[in-house]
């Protein structure tokens, strides 16, 4: 598991003070597409080591950093590119089309 666990108190280090891409998984425990997501978003986390950081936000414990980003729906994965969000993705997707999201926004 290489992806990192965000928290209140640390997503601004570990997310918008980060140069380069951050790929932030906003999810929840109660949430089964959040569940079908957490393999890919594990693998993708070691496929992508060193070239993207891969982190997870769980919105129940940091319901305040979900409500700043405007979190509406989960699981919603957001690309940030030196600290600014670059895009997002709602809903559950495939491995491949994260992978493409992710290179479109590179």
């Amino acid at each position: 598991m290489s992806y990192i666990e965000l928290t209140s108190e640390n997503f601004a280090a570990g997310v918008t003070a980060e140069k380069g891409l951050v790929l932030v998984d906003f999810w929840a425990p109660w949430c089964n597409p959040c569940r079908m997501l957490a393999p890919v978003i594990e693998e993708l986390a070691d496929e992508l080591d060193g070239e993207v950081k891969v982190c997870k936000l769980d919105c129940d414990e940091a319901g305040d950093i979900a409500m700043m980003m405007g979190i509406m729906s989960i699981p919603c994965v957001v690309l940030f590119k030196d600290g600014k969000e670059a895009d997002r993705l709602v809903g559950l997707h495939t491995k491949e089309e994260i992978t493409e999201f992710i290179s479109n926004n590179k």
